[in-house]
């Protein structure tokens, strides 16, 4: 697929992003290039290969889910903030 001028304009408009005019041609190269590589990706017959494949032996290894005991993070965490309570941050209110 090729990127052009209408196609930038479309992406821009849908990723609120604008693109200095100088910059739109390299940007449409980038873009086209990204495309083509997905496109040779999609060639590849993957219908042979298990949803869970992996390139590790035995699979992706696992920790084990130990929760801590020490509560000291919120503390530490809050006492930066200029006004904490309660393991909240205390800001000035924004809607009345």
């Amino acid at each position: 697929m090729q990127i052009d001028h209408t196609v930038l304009a479309k992406l821009e408009k849908l990723s609120h992003l604008r693109i200095d005019d100088s910059k739109k041609e390299e940007v449409m190269q980038q873009l086209t290039g990204i495309l083509s590589y997905i496109e040779n990706l999609n060639e590849l017959d993957t219908k042979s290969l298990n949803p869970t494949f992996s390139t590790l032996d035995g699979g992706t290894p696992l920790r084990e889910d130990i929760p801590r005991e020490t509560t000291s993070i919120a503390a530490d965490i809050l006492s930066h903030a200029p006004n904490g309570e309660n393991d909240f941050f205390i800001v000035p209110a924004i809607i009345e």
